[in-house]
C-alpha cells in the first residue's frame, strides 16, 4: 500500500533507477534520489518498501512515523529508517514547508549502519549540511547512468553518507565536555601494566559504567575490557618482537597476573603462543 500527497514545488527533483543484479549485491547502493521543496500538505505513507531512506532536512520541518514513534526532524538533522515497516512521514503539522533530501538506499553495508544506529528506533543525528551534501549531489547527478564508473561513484556517495551518520551518531560528550570513550581509551593505554577496572574509567570519565559500556559499543563496537586486552595483547606483540624481555617479563609490563595467563590469552586472540610469535618476526639484532 502506497498513498502520497506530492504538494512540493516545481524545482523539486526526483530520481528513479533499477539497480543491476551486480549493483545490488554492493554493500551500498541507491534506488531512488530526491530533493523536495514541499510544502504545507506534503505526505506520503506506505506499508513496506525493500530498501532503506534517508532523509536531511535543509529547511522547516518534517514528521516521520513508524512503530508507534513519531519524531520531527528539523533544519540540520538526518535519519535513517527501514522502509520494510509501514511508516509515513510529511510536513509537520503547523509548519508550511520542509525542505528535504532524501535517498533509498541498501545493502549489507547499509543494514550493518542501520544496525549500529539502533534501528527500528527513529533517532535524528545533528549533521551539517556541508558533510553531506556533496554527497546527495552526487546521487542527485549520476544516478540512473549506466555506467561502471557512475555506479561506484554512487556507491561511494551512499557510503560516504553511512559514514557521516555513523560519525555523527557516535561523538557525545561528558560533562566535563569531553569525549568519554577517548579520556578512557587514553586512560588504559597509559596504565597497561596496572589494574583497570570498569569503575575507575567512568569515574575518570564522568559516565556511569554501563553508559560507558554503551558509548564504547556505539563508537568503537567493543567493551571496555575488550579494548584494554586488545592494547595489551598489542603491546606484548612489539615487546616480544623488539625485545629479548622473557615472557614473564612481558606479562607484568602488559598488566597479566602471570605468564600462564597471559599466554592463554595471547594465544586465543593471536592464533599462536607467545614463543610462536617471538621466532615468526624478523630476528633481533643488538648493537654493541
Amino acid at each position: 500500500m502506497l498513498s502520497y500527497t506530492m504538494d512540493v514545488e516545481d524545482r523539486s527533483r526526483w530520481i528513479i533507477a533499477t539497480p543491476s543484479a551486480a549493483e545490488a549485491s554492493q554493500p551500498f547502493f541507491c534506488s531512488e534520489v530526491g530533493d523536495f521543496y514541499a510544502r504545507s500538505q506534503f505526505s506520503t505513507a506506505r506499508s513496506d518498501k525493500m530498501s532503506y531512506i534517508v532523509f536531511y532536512t535543509l529547511g522547516g520541518a518534517g514528521f516521520v512515523q513508524q512503530g508507534g514513534q513519531t519524531v520531527t526532524l528539523t533544519k540540520g538533522q538526518a535519519l535513517l529508517m527501514d522502509c520494510r515497516m509501514p511508516q509515513s512521514y510529511g510536513t509537520a503539522p503547523e509548519r508550511n514547508h520542509w525542505y528535504h533530501l532524501w535517498a533509498h538506499v541498501d545493502g549489507s553495508g547499509v543494514a550493518q549502519v542501520a544496525k549500529r544506529l539502533g534501528l527500528p528506533r527513529l533517532s535524528p543525528i545533528e549533521l551539517p549540511l556541508s558533510r553531506v551534501q556533496p554527497h546527495f549531489s552526487t546521487l542527485l547527478d549520476h544516478l540512473g547512468y549506466e555506467t561502471v564508473e557512475v555506479r561506484a561513484r554512487t556507491g561511494v556517495a551512499v557510503h560516504a553518507i553511512m559514514a557521516e551518520l555513523l560519525i555523527a551518531h557516535a561523538q557525545p560528550i561528558s560533562d566535563t565536555g569531553e569525549d568519554p570513550v577517548a579520556i578512557a581509551c587514553a586512560h588504559i593505554d597509559a596504565h597497561l601494566a596496572d589494574r583497570v577496572t570498569l569503575e575507575d574509567l567512568a569515574r575518570i570519565a564522568s559516565v556511569s559504567p554501563s553508559h560507558l559500556i554503551r558509548l564504547f559499543k556505539r563508537q568503537m563496537d567493543t567493551t571496555p575490557h575488550d579494548y584494554l586486552l586488545r592494547r595489551r595483547i598489542t603491546r606484548a606483540k612489539a615487546l616480544l618482537a623488539e625485545t629479548t624481555l622473557t615472557s614473564a617479563a612481558i606479562a607484568a609490563q602488559v598488566g597479566f597476573n602471570s605468564e600462564s595467563n597471559f599466554s592463554y590469552r595471547f594465544s586465543k586472540m593471536v592464533g599462536q603462543s607467545p614463543r610462536a610469535y617471538r621466532h615468526s618476526t624478523p630476528e633481533l639484532v643488538l648493537e654493541g
